[in-house]
This record gives structure tokens, sequence and C-alpha cells, in this order.
């Protein structure tokens, strides 16, 4: 079993107030759930209105799988997201 973690840390730029973000975040988490079938939280800065963080998570059999639909997944938001993604990393675990 391979487990693929995607971490996104977005800037939000004069967003003044939680439901601004929330507005941006849940708009992200159901594209990349419907597009990717993966799964997707706020992990960090939950009372922070500028700053966004998101885990994607998927699971498979194969490495290159996990790494494909993670990859996926950052080029859409790239692509999508109205806010500036300020830093993302990959982490991919075997057991």
């Amino acid at each position: 079993m391979i487990i693929g973690v995607l971490s996104l840390e977005f800037r939000l730029h004069g967003n003044n107030s939680l439901k601004g973000k929330r507005k941006i975040s849940l708009s992200l988490k159901q594209k990349l759930r419907n597009k990717f079938n993966v799964s997707v939280s706020e992990v960090e800065a939950q009372d922070s209105h500028e700053r966004l963080v998101l885990a994607v998570v998927t699971v498979a059999n194969e490495t290159s799988k996990v790494d494909s639909r993670l990859s996926k997944a950052l080029a859409m938001v790239e692509a999508i997201s109205p806010a500036e993604l300020i830093n993302c990393e990959t982490e991919i675990f075997s057991s």
C-alpha cells in the first residue's frame, strides 16, 4: 500500500474574513475530490484569514499512480486557484 500526501500552502491576498477563506477552501476541496477521488482537509492555520493550508491524500498500490495523481492535482490547483500558492510538498509512504 502506497500513501501519498500533498501539502499546499496558500496566501489569500485581500481576504479579511474566515467566510471568504472558507469559500475558497470549499471550492478547492470539492474540485480536487470530484476530479481525482482524493481526501482533502484544511490542516493548519484555521483561524488565519490570509493563510490556507490543505493536505491532499491518496492511496494506491503503485508509487507511480500516487505520484501521477498528486502531480495532476497540483497542476490543477496551480491553474485554477485564485490564491497564491506559496509552498507545496509531496511525501510518499509505503507499508
